[in-house]
């Protein structure tokens, strides 16, 4: 017992150290090339340019341990996740950073950005990773790698599996991006995430195995970032930082044992509002992902009188709330928690808008 938990608090502290250490040589980095967060109209809350290369402190801190850790102890790596799913998740973190960067630099077309989203994504599905079974409320699980399934270069693709796992990254890379709006927001949500998530593979995977590794790595290598993204900030992730965040996220729920609901939980408040703010968008025949507005919940508790750091407080609390009560939850627990969270969320709106409409 001692043993594993020098093991992975060693695999904390590394990467933790790393990034701490790495954010201030970014930081000058992105000044140096003049890619910032220039303050231009109400929804930018800073009011000075602010780096936007923090991301490269987690993708490359994580990056370096895991590959310490593959060669050191390369019998972690197992038929679940082998060195082809390693490889991916590698390849699709770098083309998601380098083309935020970028973004960050030369602001992209919202087609463009997709579209490395979307290959960065289908590249890990390529890889093998794919939800390969759906809890049944009533016990038992449903098997989705039964029929429809192809094998090439000796990789078997469910297509139910690889198409949901597509979907999933996708929503989970977005929800990310889109919570990104005030200091510290999406990189501390997504800590809380990893942290459970981590809990969740001591108890479901086999002992000290990849996929407790790959979430205390990169839950050390966030929070070495968020000392300096947290109010007031030093730092900002950047685009290609909170796409890496959400597709990490996504990636590691399902190889923690298509943990989804957990990983859901967690990312509720993102991912409801998110889709409340695309529906509203719609209603008002607006693109609902050309621009970008103070429509978000983090802008609207600003706005009816919360602080910077409260309305941060506020979402991680809903967060750890919800990750941690599914910790003890079963299937038709977390679908309960499901529910009770969207009848919160929908209970908070319209608060909000009652606030409002006072004002």
């Amino acid at each position: 017992m001692l043993n594993k938990v020098i093991f992975y608090s060693l695999l904390f502290i590394a990467p933790f150290l790393l990034s701490y250490f790495l954010v201030p040589f970014f930081r000058r980095l992105s000044i140096k090339l003049n890619i910032l967060d220039v303050p231009e109209g109400n929804r930018k809350i800073h009011d000075k340019p602010m780096a936007l290369l923090g991301g490269w402190a987690i993708y490359i801190s994580f990056l370096l341990c895991l590959l310490i850790v593959v060669l050191i102890k390369p019998e972690l790596v197992s038929q679940s996740i082998g060195y082809v799913q390693v490889v991916a998740i590698i390849i699709a973190g770098l083309i998601i950073m380098t083309m935020g960067t970028l973004d960050d630099k030369y602001n992209l077309s919202a087609k463009k950005q997709l579209f490395w989203v979307i290959f960065a994504c289908l590249i890990i599905v390529v890889s093998g990773v794919a939800i390969k079974f759906i809890t049944r409320p009533g016990g038992g699980v449903i098997d989705l790698t039964l029929g429809m399934k192809q094998s090439f270069f000796g990789i078997n693709y469910y297509i139910i599996g690889s198409a949901l796992t597509f979907l999933w990254l996708i929503i989970m890379t977005n929800s990310t991006k889109l919570l990104d709006g005030l200091d510290g927001l999406s990189s501390g949500v997504v800590f809380i995430g990893m942290i459970i998530l981590f809990i969740v593979s001591l108890f479901w995977d086999k002992p000290d195995s990849l996929t407790s590794v790959l979430t205390i790595l990169f839950a050390g290598a966030i929070l070495g970032f968020l000392i300096f993204n947290f109010f007031p900030a030093k730092i900002f992730l950047g685009n290609g930082g909170s796409n890496l965040l959400g597709l990490y996220l996504g990636i590691f729920a399902i190889i923690s044992g298509a943990k989804i609901a957990t990983a859901l939980l967690v990312m509720g408040v993102a991912i409801i509002d998110m889709f409340w703010v695309i529906i509203q968008r719609l209603f008002r025949k607006e693109a609902p992902f050309k621009h970008a507005d103070r429509k978000h919940l983090h802008f609207r508790l600003l706005d009816i009188g919360f602080s910077h750091r409260q309305s941060v407080l506020i979402i991680y609390f809903i967060s750890l709330f919800f990750g941690t009560i599914s910790l003890f939850q079963n299937t038709i627990g977390k679908i309960v928690m499901t529910l009770f969270l969207l009848l919160f969320m929908f209970s908070l709106f319209f608060y909000i808008n009652h606030k409002n409409e006072k004002a």
